[in-house]
C-alpha cells in the first residue's frame, strides 16, 4: 500500500514538473508537491502505527491483516535474532573474561608459591647459620682439677 502511494506521488510530481516552464511557478509547486507527498505520507504512517497497536482495525481489509501479521511476525523474528546474538556475544564476552580471570589467578599462585619457596630457602639458611654460631663452647683442657676450682691458685 505504501509503495502504491509513493509510486504514485512520485509520477504525478514528475509530470506536474514537466508541465510548469516558469522556474517560480515551477519553485512553488514543488513546494506544494512536496507538502501534498509529505502530508500523506504522514498520513499513512499515523495509520499504520495505529494499526500496529491494535487500533482502527475495522477499516482493515482480511488481505492487509494478514500482511499486518506477517510483518509483525518477521519484525519479531528479526527481533529474536537480534536478542540472541546480543546474548551470545555477552556470553563469549564472559567467557574470554573468565578465562582471563582464571589464568592471572593461575599466575598470582604460581608467584605465591615461588615466594613462599623462597622465604623457606631463607629461613633454613638462617636456621642453620644460627645452629653453626650457637655450638656450645668446647672446654679448655684442665691440667690440674684443683686449680679450676679456684682463680687464686692460678698463677702462672
Amino acid at each position: 500500500m505504501e509503495k502504491v502511494l509513493e509510486h504514485y506521488e512520485r509520477y504525478s510530481y514528475a509530470e506536474k514538473q514537466l508541465k510548469v516552464p516558469d522556474s517560480h511557478v515551477n519553485a512553488q509547486t514543488n513546494w506544494s508537491v512536496e507538502y501534498s507527498r509529505l502530508k500523506a505520507k504522514i498520513e499513512l504512517l499515523e495509520r499504520n502505527q495505529r494499526h500496529y497497536l491494535g487500533e482502527d482495525l475495522e477499516s482493515i481489509s482480511i488481505k492487509e491483516l494478514q500482511n499486518l501479521e506477517q510483518q509483525l511476525d518477521t519484525s519479531l523474528k528479526h527481533i529474536r535474532s537480534r536478542k540472541n546474538q546480543l546474548m551470545h556475544e555477552s556470553l563469549n564476552h564472559l567467557q574470554r573474561k573468565e578465562k582471563e580471570i582464571l589464568e592471572e589467578n593461575s599466575m598470582l599462585a604460581k608467584q605465591i608459591r615461588e615466594r613462599e619457596s623462597i622465604l623457606r630457602t631463607h629461613q633454613n639458611q638462617s636456621e642453620q647459620q644460627n645452629r653453626s654460631h650457637h655450638v656450645a663452647p668446647q672446654p679448655q683442657p684442665q691440667l690440674n682439677p684443683y686449680m679450676a676450682s679456684s682463680p687464686f691458685l692460678n698463677m702462672g
